[in-house]
Formats: C-alpha cells, sequence, structure tokens
C-alpha cells in the first residue's frame, strides 16, 4: 500500500519521513527544502510512503501545490497521513479540513505535542479526532515517539478503507452555495472521480483545473456563478475569503474546546529573545558574515584542512603501496601508468577534499537545522529586493552554495514565473562544494598566511556579481517587481544528530560517488589524450600529446586573464564534466601523485596574480553539465539555456580580467 505524507512546511513532515522508513533524506528547517514528492519503504513492512512537497492548500497557486494535489486525486494513494504541527494546530488544520473533503483514508499525526506538553499546554486527542472524523495520532517525529502506534493505525485506516466521517460545519450563505453547486456537479463529479464536496469548495474559489475535470455545460457555468455572486452579495466579500473564513470560525471553535495552550511554547519564547538580536536592523547581516567568516576560518584553517591533509597522507601510501605492488609485479609500462598516473592520480587528487568538504557540511546543517537560515533569508529580503528579487530566493542561492543542480529545482517553490527564471539565471553565481578543492589547491600554494581570508573574498565575490548582474537583468530582461514575501520562521531548535550525520553522509556519498565515476572517466580520458598524439604513439613530452593540441585552440582566450598556459584551459574545460575535475586534471597533467605535490608545481603555471584570476574564472563561469540540464529542463528549453550559460562565462571572463589586472597592483 501506499501513503501520501501531507502537511504545511516546518511540521517536522521530513523529519517523519526518515523516521517511518530510515532514508537518508536531508531535513531542513527553512521553507522549500522539499521540492519532489519522495518515495520510501516503511520500514516495519513492504508499504510504502510519498513524501510529499510542505503546503498550506489544495489550491494551486505554486509548483509544489501542483505536485501534491496531481498526486493525491490522480494516482489515489490508499491512505493519507497529514502531519500537523501542534504547537501552530489552528494554521496546520486550514489544510486538515481540505483533505478530509477528498474522502480518502486519513490519520493525523500531531506532532511536536512534547513541545506542547513541556510548555504546560494540552491537547484533548479524543475530542479532536471525534470533531474530525478521523483518527489522531499524537507523536513527536524528532524524537521518534509514538511512530510505532502511528504506523499501526494508518496500515488498519489503509486496509480497512476507513473514510473520514463527513463534515458539514458551513452555515449560512455558504452553506446554501457549497450544498446548491455540489447538487448541481454530482454526476459531472462522480465521472471525473473527485469528491462532489471538495469539487464543489474549489469551483466556488475559481479552481481551473478543477473547472477543467468537472466539464460544466454553459447553463451550468451560469448557475455556477450566479449561485457563487449570491454568496459574495450576501456575505459582502470575495469567494476565497468566504471559504476561508468559514474554515477558520470551524478551527477557533474547535480549538476551542479541545485544545488548552499557552501563548508561547518554550522555544517560540525561546526564539524571540534569539531573534531580537540575530534579526536586528542593525546587526543582522554583519552577524551573518561573521558567523559565516567563523564557518570558513575552521573548515579551510582548522579542522577541514588538518583532516584534508591526513586523507591527502592516507591516499599517498595507499597509492605508494599499489605503485610498489605494480612495479614488483612487473606490470607493462604504459599500463602501470594508467594506473598510477592516471586513475590513482585524478581520483586520489579529489578524494583528499572529502574531510573539508564534510565539515563545511556539518556547519552549514548546525545553521540550517537549527531555523537559522530561515532567518537569513528573511533578512536578505530587503536586499534583494533591490535587485529584483524577495527573500523566497534566498532559499535556492543557499542551497546553491551546496550544489547548483538541487538549487535550480528549489526555485520550483517560488510562486512568480519571473522570480523563478531570474533566479535560476543568478543561483549559478554562489560557489558550489565540487568547487572547494579548486580553491583549497590554489590557496594553499599561492596564499597559505591568509587561504581563508581568499575562501570568503571568493564567495562574497560570487554573491556581488550575482547582485551586480541581477541589477542588470532587472533593467532589461526581468522588468517589474517581485512578489510579495510572506515566510514562516521556525522556532529555534536543537539540531538532531541523526539529521546531521545524514546530510554529511549524503554529501560524502554524493562526493565519493562523483570521484569514482565521473573523475575515474574524466582521469582516464585525459591520460589517454596526454599520453598518446594524434597517431597513437605514445610521447614523451605531453606538449606534443592530443590532449596539448585541444588545450592550444583555448588557450589564448585565457591569455589576457593570466594563464594562457594549455594546460589551465584544459583543465577548465573538463571542469564542465564536474568542477572537481579541474584539480584531477592538472594533477595529471603535471605528473602530481597528490594535493601535496601539486601544490609547487602549480608555481610554473601562473604567478599569483594569475591565480587569483583563475579562482576568480572558476568560481563564475558555466557550472557542470548536470547544472545545465537542470538550467535546460527549467527553462524548456535548449537555447535558452545556452544562452544563459554563455552569458554567465562572458561575465566570468570579464570579472576575471579586472581582478587580474587589480591583482597585478596589489600582489
Amino acid at each position: 500500500m501506499i501513503y501520501a505524507l501531507i502537511g504545511n512546511q516546518n511540521c517536522g513532515k521530513t523529519t517523519l519521513f526518515n523516521q517511518l522508513t530510515g532514508s537518508n533524506q536531508h531535513v531542513g528547517n527553512f521553507p522549500g527544502v522539499t521540492v519532489e514528492k519522495k518515495e520510501g519503504q516503511v520500514r516495519r513492512g513492504t508499504d510504502g510512503v510519498v513524501d510529499l512537497p510542505g503546503i498550506y492548500s489544495l489550491s494551486p497557486y505554486t509548483a509544489e501545490e501542483v505536485v501534491t494535489r496531481d498526486f493525491l486525486i490522480r494516482e489515489k494513494p490508499d491512505a493519507i497521513l497529514n502531519i500537523v504541527d501542534a504547537t501552530n494546530i489552528e494554521r496546520n488544520l486550514y489544510l486538515t479540513l481540505q483533505l478530509i473533503e477528498l474522502q480518502r483514508p486519513m490519520v493525523v499525526a500531531l506532532n511536536m505535542m512534547d513541545e506542547v506538553v513541556a510548555s504546560g499546554g494540552s491537547i484533548d486527542i479524543s475530542t479532536l479526532s471525534r470533531e474530525l472524523g478521523v483518527e489522531v495520532v499524537p507523536i513527536s517525529a524528532a524524537k521518534n515517539q509514538g511512530i510505532s502506534e502511528l504506523i499501526d493505525r494508518v496500515r488498519r485506516v489503509a486496509e480497512n478503507r476507513i473514510l473520514p466521517a463527513k463534515m458539514d460545519f458551513c452555515d449560512g450563505p455558504v452553506h446554501r452555495a457549497i450544498h446548491g453547486i455540489t447538487h448541481l456537479i454530482e454526476d459531472h463529479a462522480a465521472a471525473a472521480r473527485i469528491p462532489a464536496r471538495f469539487a464543489a469548495t474549489k469551483l466556488i474559489e475559481g479552481d481551473a483545473p478543477t473547472l477543467e475535470a468537472i466539464r460544466l455545460n454553459d447553463n451550468e457555468l451560469d448557475t455556477l456563478e450566479h449561485i457563487t455572486a449570491e454568496m459574495e452579495t450576501a456575505l459582502g466579500t470575495d469567494r476565497e475569503a468566504a471559504l476561508a473564513d468559514m474554515r477558520y470560525n470551524y478551527i477557533e471553535r474547535l480549538a476551542a474546546v479541545a485544545v488548552h495552550k499557552p501563548k508561547e511554547t518554550r522555544e517560540q519564547a525561546r526564539s524571540v529573545r534569539i531573534d531580537a538580536v540575530l534579526t536586528n536592523k542593525y546587526l543582522a547581516i554583519p552577524i551573518f558574515l561573521l558567523i559565516m567568516s567563523l564557518v570558513f576560518w575552521l573548515t579551510f584553517g582548522v579542522v577541514g584542512a588538518t583532516l584534508s591533509d591526513w586523507m591527502a597522507a592516507a591516499v599517498e601510501w595507499v597509492t605508494g603501496q599499489v605503485d610498489g605492488a605494480l612495479t614488483v609485479f612487473g606490470l607493462n609500462p604504459v599500463v602501470h601508468s594508467l594506473v598510477i598516473d592516471g586513475i590513482f592520480t585524478g581520483v586520489g587528487s579529489v578524494l583528499s577534499f572529502l574531510p573539508t568538504i564534510v565539515v563545511l557540511f556539518f556547519f552549514l546543517s548546525l545553521l540550517e537545522d537549527s531555523g537559522y537560515m530561515a532567518r537569513v533569508a528573511f533578512v536578505m529580503d530587503k536586499l534583494l529586493r533591490k535587485i529584483g528579487l524577495s527573500g523566497r530566493s534566498f532559499v535556492p542561492m543557499l542551497i546553491g552554495f551546496g550544489c547548483s543542480v538541487p538549487a535550480i529545482m528549489a526555485t520550483r517553490t517560488l510562486s512568480s514565473d519571473r522570480d523563478r527564471k531570474m533566479t535560476i539565471i543568478l543561483t549559478p553565481f554562489m560557489s558550489c562544494s565540487a568547487k572547494l578543492p579548486i580553491y583549497a589547491v590554489f590557496t594553499a600554494a599561492f596564499f597559505p598566511r591568509r587561504a581563508a581570508l581568499v575562501m570568503i573574498l571568493l564567495y562574497v565575490m560570487g554573491m556581488v556579481v550575482a547582485i551586480l548582474y541581477g541589477l542588470l537583468l532587472k533593467a532589461t530582461l526581468f522588468r517589474g517587481q517581485p512578489v510579495p514575501f510572506v515566510m514562516e520562521l521556525p522556532a529555534y531548535r536543537l539540531p538532531a544528530p541523526r539529521s546531521i550525520l545524514l546530510h554529511m553522509w549524503e554529501k560524502a556519498k554524493d562526493f565519493i560517488r562523483k570521484a569514482f565515476t565521473v573523475i575515474f572517466l574524466a582521469s582516464l580520458v585525459i591520460w589517454f589524450l596526454q599520453t598518446l598524439d594524434i597517431r597513437f604513439n605514445v610521447v614523451a613530452d605531453s606538449a606534443d600529446s592530443m590532449l596539448a593540441s585541444v588545450g592550444a585552440l583555448v588557450a589564448p582566450m585565457f591569455a589576457p586573464l593570466g594563464f594562457g598556459d594549455w594546460r589551465a584551459g584544459t583543465a577548465l574545460i573538463t571542469g564542465l564534466t564536474a568542477k572537481e575535475a579541474v584539480v584531477s586534471t592538472l594533477a595529471v597533467l603535471m605528473g602530481a601523485a597528490n594535493q601535496t605535490e601539486l601544490q609547487p608545481l602549480l608555481a610554473s603555471l601562473f604567478t599569483p596574480a594569475a591565480a587569483f584570476s583563475f579562482l576568480t574564472f572558476t568560481l563564475l563561469y558555466m557550472p557542470c553539465v548536470a547544472a545545465f540540464a537542470a538550467v535546460r529542463r527549467e527553462y524548456g528549453s535548449t537555447l535558452k539555456a545556452v544562452g544563459i550559460m554563455a552569458a554567465q562565462t562572458g561575465v566570468a571572463w570579464c570579472t576575471a580580467l579586472l581582478v587580474y589586472h587589480a591583482a597585478l597592483m596589489i600582489l
């Protein structure tokens, strides 16, 4: 059987999904982290759970609401598992009432009950269950409390096809409108396999998908409009507000008899005190920059750098052991070179940066899961509006610091098509984690005493360029104003260790998979092209190889930027497969077994000014082919995607040129 897991954003839905399935699903404490439905299997059995995007209503205004609604109506899951935030029960029940109208087997999971109880509050579960007509189970997803009972209840409800009790909590003009339209469309709703009351409420709201599915004739459409207009006249309000008032009036009556809680939980009170400082008008941005500087210093200057050195030593030891074994075995010199100079050098040079990436995402997970990053989006709203975006666009941009692909996909949470397309263009300017190996090698080689400062400058440069480019887009291609920004700020909470470990493992797994697939294949190709000439003869000097011929074609383009050597140009080309390949390519081309050996060799290719120019170009030029594919998919046009990437690379070239000449005067 299939259960649909659905609830508001920040209600703990993805945490519950992890508890139900044991999935390595990332848990984020800011809106928009779940962009597409995700599937898993219940640990105690064979039933499946589909994690749907967090939404507030079944009216499809945004992409995630469309995904959720389409799944519920078309796929018809065996049961709906509606997760409700007990600390915000009135707002959460608005969606619950709409789900009940779908008349599918359903269970309500009342999450964060531990916080309600700890704050001196209480919820009468039996009264709530009786009034809603569905099973209600109190749980704490973060603490794994009540999960076993929840699984048993939802399985029983699904197996026995127990439908919610039919509710009729409307009165007055709304009551007459809903019942009149229900009778009008009853046959059409049955033919479309949509519950009649649900269809009636959606038709009153002017819901286009429902109107298309019901297929009313002209007379019926006139009757529908007449009934709705009568209701609006009688109430003196518009149709959507009338239905919203009806639902919230019922929720208020229900909460009055079933819910007793203080005005705010301990977590909410604590959040108010913390926000007085962290979202302060004058202190918010300096505090954010200070926190990120501390994260980068610990990652690149203390913890991550030390662990990466240990990893590099381990890779070097393994390489030496394999090299010695192959020598003793007497393997053919060409094959020996392929294994050691191609595979071990290419993959090993990238693999040594795994600890740095894991450490970085440990700190980012702490900030994200605590609820702080949601505040950053709120604080950034004023700044982003100056370039024509709202604070909600900061969420995809923030994800872009990890990887551009999910960041581009996360733009689907933006309700405005204008904002979404503009954010897609600007997100790749954020420095993704795949570029960290490049930064680490070059800063260690050319700026060892200022490594953390250079890292911070690069990240800030990416944001500054995005802002300037955004201003240009706002004045040309994307005229107009962003949509109003409404964002729920979750209470500050201590991040769950399991959530952070899952996030770190997810990033480590992705990095390792990329190292042994994309980087592995790229290293093989680079070795062959570097070892053989156009006649497939082994060359004594890589400058005579096929790779040198390819690199020589692009090298003149980068000469004004300070790095006109064919090896630098070749590394940038292979970086289009994956940015980590830039380091592995340079290692293979320069015969370095690891990053320690590569660093001094880079001095023959770059001056300090050219090195910083190279870092700038690497930061800003078009992302990997996977990100390109994501842009093409979201825009629905290969030509537009090519244009976006070409423009971004042009911005990178111009910026690197300015940086190079500025660096010549400073360094």
